[in-house]
């Protein structure tokens, strides 16, 4: 089962369910709702950059979980990007370098091969980012040392906890997306850290949108992110439509700008990860049915009590004509 980290979030008023009093993490309220889908009809909108989805797609199918794929996003590469094989020159030397995302790591790996595949010391943010590098650590004397992780999978606790030895000056080389936040480096300059970033790529949103992809998005019960940037785009897409449905962030990170954007039924992980965000999806999936199956229910219960009131109405009229013909006199 998913874990969820409630401690620094700030919660809306509980619903009345118990259950979902420990799910729905942030809510905004809505005046319409998308229909339930069909069987037939996708259950998750995985929104990944195209061709990079494929991993969740595969393991939502081994639970029988129908995807779409609509890719919200896309990275263009920036002018640091051509420092970066240069700067990883055995003669730069440096004792760490960090990588905060799957295609902060990607990136990388390519500079690093253009540069002759030096010997390096990774630490990475998290599980999901340190598998980009499993490929390459397969290989018998791999010169790709990823070294450290921190306790919890976000960039201020990977800042206070990368380790320094002594009062030696490290030296960080930091290649990141130009829209990542200062808060590595700022948090291990604090520590006396000699921070390098590169902002080797960006993220931007994808130009063009399948109109009837996005319908069909719409009607899903659960949407799957992986970004801030992602739910930017996301939220950008739906300004105008009255949507409330779940989405399953792959971290708190993303679950945090879902929550500054003001969407409801929101899911995380505790850590960050394939498996992680998978239990989220399947989460937000099993509420959602729950809810549904609530509604449902609601429905039937409303229908059979207006029957019950026709029914009631009826025969109170009857009793009441019968009686009026009872004390009517005859002529």
């Amino acid at each position: 089962m998913a874990k969820f980290s409630l401690s620094s979030l700030s919660l809306a008023s509980p619903p009345s369910c118990s259950l979902l009093l420990e799910r729905r993490v942030f809510s905004r309220s809505f005046t319409v709702q998308a229909s339930a889908p069909s069987y037939s009809e996708p259950k998750v909108v995985v929104t990944r950059e195209r061709g990079k989805n494929a991993k969740l797609v595969n393991a939502l199918a081994k639970h029988g979980i129908n995807c779409l794929e609509l890719p919200l996003i896309e990275h263009t590469q920036l002018p640091d990007l051509d420092q970066l094989p240069s700067v990883l020159s055995p003669d730069s030397a440096f004792d760490w370098i960090i990588i905060t995302s799957p295609e902060a790591g990607l990136v990388f790996l390519d500079a690093w091969k253009a540069a002759g595949t030096p010997k390096v010391k990774v630490g990475v943010v998290g599980a999901g980012t340190a598998s980009i590098f499993e490929e390459v650590a397969e290989s018998s004397n791999c010169p790709i040392d990823v070294a450290f992780a921190p306790s919890k999978a976000t960039g201020k606790v990977l800042a206070s906890e990368l380790p320094k030895h002594g009062n030696v000056q490290c030296r960080v080389l930091y290649p990141a997306s130009a829209k990542a936040s200062n808060e590595i480096e700022e948090g291990l300059s604090n520590r006396g850290f000699q921070v390098t970033r590169l902002n080797t790529y960006t993220t931007v949103p994808v130009h063009h949108v399948d109109q009837t992809v996005l319908k069909q998005a719409l009607s899903a019960p659960v949407v799957a992110v992986a970004s801030p940037s992602a739910i930017r785009a996301w939220v950008n897409l739906i300004s105008e439509e009255c949507w409330g449905n779940s989405v399953a962030c792959i971290g708190e990170t993303t679950a945090l700008a879902a929550k500054r954007l003001g969407l409801r039924n929101v899911y995380f992980p505790e850590n960050p990860g394939l498996d992680g965000w998978l239990d989220s999806i399947l989460e937000a999936l099993r509420i959602s049915t729950f809810l549904s199956s609530c509604r449902i229910r609601f429905r039937d219960s409303k229908a059979t009590l207006r029957n019950l009131l026709s029914l009631t109405c009826i025969f109170s009229l009857s009793k009441l004509e019968m009686e009026v013909q009872h004390k009517t006199p005859l002529n």
